[in-house]
């Protein structure tokens, strides 16, 4: 008989957990949905950017898959970094977001220093690195604001349902320094983005509508204001008066590159020309139509399915990401879901968007899509942020 009169027989016996055990654990918490979503999306866009460059940059360096490898390594170094971030403990992600916060900054600061800062399309924005490789410190940046600001905005309050103006101040506050220096930069497209996710961040966390009102009537008199007094670069006023009168932009201008996407979207039908085939995207008539253009390599060579196909993806990530936002158990969960969610659904629209010239040219990158390391990289913490999320929730 056991000490509890039961027969020793019939004795219940626990078993330790193993490593097989929480490995198991964690993989059924995941957003699946998520997961597949976004991976079919980086595998489609590595095939598009494949097609945009076979024609023009990849048979310079003798390797017609020279690009295609580069982005599916790109790709693999993402689904790492979004791991590694999806199994990082909730609170210790947490307790260490100031530090990222302080690197991010480091990082942003060491774009402008001479000579070691390179300028991409006027802005002054990226890291060269060995072999070949360059960083964009101002993507990661972004992940930087929405950890931060969910941070303050999410500190316990006594009986409160809204966050003190002290907090709200501090979160701007804290988001206004990155972005100062990614103005400095000349890469307004990214400001757009982060004042995206500022905005939101706000909204959902409660704040008063005062705030909203003030952040919204700031962004638009600081718009005409950088106008007026001429702080914008010729290239920048050249990209946004192209959007507003594009049938008065000159021939060399952000307008020409807009009209060339529109020929090409335009010209791809319900199914397109078929891969590798369309003659605006093998003619290199629309510009780096690998990164900012690349969703004009859908709409031609696959035609209105393979835009659809890329939107229909993106929305699937958008509704995983809200769904993971509106469960969340914790303020800063939400919060953070709702910044990424933000970032991801701007940028994309803001992308295709001047695609289809109903958004000026700002040189962002489409999610998950376009050709480059860092966007990659971010997108793919971003992912890792939600499934941290996710996973945290169901762990409650």
């Amino acid at each position: 008989m056991s000490s509890h009169g039961y027969p020793a027989s019939s004795a219940v016996r626990t078993r330790m957990p193993t490593r097989a055990d929480g490995r198991s654990d964690y993989l059924g918490r995941l957003d699946w949905i998520l997961l597949l979503a976004a991976l079919a999306l980086s595998v489609y866009g590595s095939i598009l950017v494949w097609s945009a460059s076979k024609a023009d940059l990849a048979p310079r360096t003798g390797d017609l898959q020279y690009f295609l490898k580069r982005q599916l390594l790109n790709l693999v170094i993402g689904l790492v970094l979004g791991y590694l971030v999806s199994r990082v403990n909730h609170r210790l992600l947490r307790a260490y977001t100031p530090v990222l916060y302080v690197v991010s900054l480091i990082g942003l600061l060491v774009v402008l220093i001479p000579g070691v800062g390179s300028s991409i399309a006027g802005a002054k924005a990226w890291l060269a690195l060995p072999g070949g490789f360059t960083i964009q410190p101002s993507e990661f940046a972004k992940v930087a604001i929405i950890l931060m600001m969910a941070m303050i905005l999410a500190e316990k309050r006594d009986a409160e349902s809204e966050p003190r103006d002290a907090d709200v101040l501090q979160a701007l506050i804290v988001a206004a320094i990155p972005i100062a220096i990614v103005l400095v930069q000349n890469d307004t497209g990214t400001v757009l983005v982060m004042g995206t996710i500022v905005i939101t961040i706000v909204a959902v966390s409660g704040a008063r509508t005062r705030w909203l009102v003030g952040l919204l009537l700031g962004t638009v008199v600081a718009v005409l204001l950088a106008i007026q007094l001429h702080l914008l670069q010729p290239y920048q006023v050249d990209r946004l008066t192209s959007f507003i009168d594009p049938e008065n932009a000159s021939s060399q201008s952000a307008g020409f590159n807009t009209e060339q996407a529109r020929i090409a979207v335009g010209g791809g039908g319900l199914l397109g020309r078929g891969l590798f085939e369309g003659p605006q995207t093998q003619g290199s008539f629309v510009p780096v139509n690998e990164s900012d253009f690349v969703f004009t390599v859908a709409g031609e060579e696959l035609g209105f399915v393979g835009g659809a196909t890329v939107i229909v993806l993106l929305g699937v990530v958008l509704w995983r990401g809200i769904r993971i936002a509106l469960r969340a158990e914790d303020l800063f969960g939400r919060l953070v879901a709702t910044g990424v969610v933000a970032w991801f659904a701007f940028q994309a629209f803001e992308n295709i968007g001047m695609t289809l010239g109903i958004m000026p040219v700002t040189g962002v990158t489409l999610p998950f899509v376009s050709y480059g390391g860092t966007s990659m990289f971010a997108t793919w913490v971003g992912v890792g942020l939600l499934q941290n999320i996710r996973v945290h929730e169901a762990d409650s």
